[in-house]
C-alpha cells in the first residue's frame, strides 16, 4: 500500500533532528551528542540516531554527515561503508568546487584596460 505524502507524520523530535542535520555544512560531519545538544536534548544521543536512522529522505536530510564523538563512522541505513564514501566524496567535492570561498577576482568591462 502507498501511502501520500501528506498522511506522513513525525514526531517533534524527529523533525527537530532531521533540521540539525540539515545545517551540517556540505563536506563536515557533527556527532550524534552535537544534534543532541544543538535540539536541546543533551541526553538524547540514542534518540537521535534512531531518528537519523528512520530519516525517510536521506539524499534530502544528510545523515551520513553525523557520526560518533570518538570518530568512528556509526551506522547508516544503506551501511557503513555508504556513509563512508558519502563522507568521503563531500569532502573531495568540497576540495574541487572550492566551498571555502576564496577570493575570486573580477573584471570590470566598463573601464578600457590599465585605466582605474
Amino acid at each position: 500500500m502507498e501511502k501520500k505524502a501528506d498522511s506522513i507524520r513525525f514526531s517533534a523530535f524527529q523533525l527537530r533532528v532531521w533540521e540539525a542535520a540539515l545545517k551540517i555544512p556540505f563536506g563536515s560531519t557533527r556527532s550524534y551528542s552535537w544534534v543532541a545538544r544543538r535540539i536541546g536534548s543533551p541526553q538524547a544521543v540514542r534518540a537521535v540516531g534512531t531518528a537519523l536512522k528512520n530519516n525517510p529522505y536521506p539524499i534530502v536530510i544528510p545523515c551520513h554527515r553525523v557520526v560518533k564523538s570518538n570518530g568512528d563512522i556509526g551506522g547508516y541505513s544503506s551501511g557503513r561503508k555508504v556513509k563512508k564514501k558519502l563522507i568521503q566524496l563531500e569532502q573531495q567535492l568540497k576540495n574541487i568546487f572550492c566551498l571555502k570561498r576564496k577570493k575570486v577576482v573580477s573584471f570590470n568591462r566598463d573601464k578600457p584596460a590599465g585605466k582605474k
